[in-house]
């Protein structure tokens, strides 16, 4: 084990409450929470556990009505700092259509500097890499809504990283595209995890994302409930399903497997390690 990494988000006894009719909804009930730097969060839970709202908290979009968030030391709830947090935490959401601004897409990467007053020179040069850096660069003079679901939100992520953000927080940004732009999605974002070094918090529905980060946090009511490796989470496989969650299908096959008496390994997360599994019971 290496040394650990410092946090770049904490909270401590994080609340959010929000008005709905006449009443008052706890969406977020006491979490304490630890974010290290260059680490791939991934927080799953059904509708309405609270895992947006967590994200929200992140950036300062929404505020803690109870207990407290850090991003990079700095207490979101401070309003004379607002702003730097939500340049050290870019958001990207689930409909790309809502972020993209501009009508060609190099004019859309460039609005969040421009707004920084960045100077054009170096302007330039953000666009320009961040293009490269989603796959985009042969797409720079095209037509934003002229692009596929899943170019649309690659275009989202180069605007989000133009602005030179060391988070960055998608909430479900693959919920509205085919197979091909979610993979496309995902691909990118751990490269830039991977290669740029930048954290990323993923708030998901889909499983098999999930088992692609480093860490995954299962939200229920407000409350973490389950957090470790994708391994040590997807091994519940009960629990899971008792939140009204899916797990991974071979994660679930391996249930299966093992309820039938074969012993085979029950934290088995993909294609390749069930095969590997499977092979190893029929050539012992």
């Amino acid at each position: 084990m290496g040394e650990e990494k410092e946090a770049i988000i904490r909270t401590e006894n994080l609340e959010h409450t929000y008005s709905s009719g006449d009443s008052m909804v706890l969406a977020i009930a006491g979490v304490n929470l630890v974010v290290r730097r260059g680490e791939f969060l991934a927080v799953i839970g059904h509708n309405g556990s609270g895992k947006s709202t967590l994200a929200k908290t992140f950036n300062a979009l929404l505020l803690p009505t109870g207990g407290r968030v850090w991003v990079r030391g700095i207490d979101t709830a401070d309003e004379g700092r607002r702003w730097e947090v939500r340049q050290t935490a870019g958001m990207v959401f689930q409909n790309p259509d809502n972020q993209i601004v501009a009508t060609v897409v190099e004019e859309d990467v460039a609005f969040g500097p421009e707004n920084l007053g960045v100077e054009p020179g170096e302007i330039r040069r953000r666009v320009d890499a961040a293009l490269a850096a989603v796959g985009m660069m042969g797409y720079a003079h095209h037509a934003p809504h002229l692009l596929s679901g899943g170019q649309k939100q690659r275009v989202a992520i180069a605007g989000i990283l133009a602005m030179r953000p060391e988070i960055i927080i998608l909430d479900e940004p693959t919920s509205m595209l085919d197979p091909v732009g979610r993979e496309e999605v995902l691909s990118v974002v751990r490269k830039l995890n991977r290669e740029e070094g930048i954290t990323v918090v993923y708030i998901t529905h889909f499983m098999e994302e999930a088992v692609r980060a480093d860490r995954v946090v299962v939200m229920e009511q407000g409350q973490v409930v389950l957090d470790g490796t994708p391994r040590e989470v997807f091994r519940r496989v009960q629990l899971l399903k008792d939140l009204g969650l899916d797990v991974p299908p071979m994660t679930e096959l391996a249930a299966q497997l093992r309820a039938a008496g074969v012993p085979i390994d029950e934290a088995i997360l993909d294609v390749g390690e069930m095969a590997r599994e499977i092979e190893k019971l029929l050539c012992p």
